[in-house]
């Protein structure tokens, strides 16, 4: 069975290490960096940055995909002359044109970092910890013309523990996709996989965040809000107590309920010094931030 992969990262290199353990034939690796890079930075970021996804190329000396697009000829052309069977794709963020998905002789497959159709959109990780869910995890499925709607194929969960972050379950969720995705490769090559039509009135869709996201707001979220919001952010982006035209940078594994109380936004305690301040959120209850960072401070007449 003969497989492209597209992607980008920590789920690509998994992917990659999935179709080893499934013994299946990597005909091509497309890395999403290729899209957006000059071949001058892509050299320059694989001389002296690296990573996981590129080391495995070149251990296992993959044909690498140099296309402009996925949607373009020149891929269409190296699809139809590798008689590639799948498609099987992870953190793109281009749009796959229908002509495209359909060219594999099986199938095109889309890896989703959480429990499909819940959390669909560019950044399943950080909201699933953001409203404070307790588990998450991934989704194969079939790719159509809409982003992260086709029928499933696999799906896994794993627990969201108390102080987890987004880099701590992306680690998980991308762990959990080479089990997975080597699993569910196994099993298409004895044959057909009978997808699962996704229950629309279960699905949620999330945007990226905006840049006032960055910034807590104390008086729109209770204390665990807050904490989850912190968590949620890390790695992507930091996140920001404001202090009159000053801010502080939040360690997002230094963030407690202290047992103070005060009115929501309220600063109860601040020593730079020791690195330590404390905020009062909606429901009165503070939030303990240890290990701060002064951003930048503005200065107004």
């Amino acid at each position: 069975m003969k497989v492209v992969i597209l992607g980008s990262g920590a789920m690509l290199a998994n992917l990659i290490r999935a179709a080893l353990i499934a013994d299946v034939e990597i005909v091509g690796v497309f890395r999403y960096e290729r899209l957006i890079y000059s071949p001058v930075r892509m050299f320059i970021h694989d001389l002296f940055k690296g990573s996981s996804d590129y080391t495995l190329i070149k251990k296992h000396h993959l044909c690498e995909v140099k296309c402009s697009s996925a949607n373009s000829e020149e891929f269409k052309r190296f699809i139809l002359k590798n008689e590639v069977d799948i498609i099987l794709v992870g953190t793109w963020r281009e749009k796959l044109k229908p002509e495209i998905i359909n060219m594999p002789k099986i199938a095109t497959i889309n890896v989703h970092p959480s429990l499909l159709p819940k959390y669909r959109g560019p950044n399943p990780y950080l909201q699933v910890i953001w409203h404070q869910e307790k588990k998450s995890g991934v989704t194969f499925h079939l790719m159509d013309k809409n982003f992260d709607t086709g029928p499933i194929l696999a799906q896994a969960e794993v627990k969201i523990l108390e102080g987890d972050t987004s880099y701590e379950l992306k680690n998980k969720v991308v762990f959990l996709a080479r089990l997975l995705g080597a699993e569910l490769l196994k099993k298409i090559k004895k044959g057909p996989v009978e997808p699962t039509v996704q229950d629309e009135t279960l699905a949620s869709y999330y945007p990226n965040i905006k840049p006032e996201d960055m910034t807590l707001n104390f008086c729109d979220e209770t204390a665990e809000q807050i904490c989850a919001h912190v968590r949620a952010f890390h790695p992507f982006v930091p996140t920001y107590i404001q202090d009159g035209y000053k801010f502080y940078i939040v360690n997002p594994y230094k963030i407690s309920i202290d047992v103070l109380e005060g009115n929501p936004g309220e600063i109860l305690y601040k020593n730079l010094k020791t690195k330590l301040i404390i905020v009062a959120a909606k429901d009165g209850k503070a939030v303990r931030f240890e290990d701060i960072t002064p951003y930048s401070i503005f200065f107004h007449k």
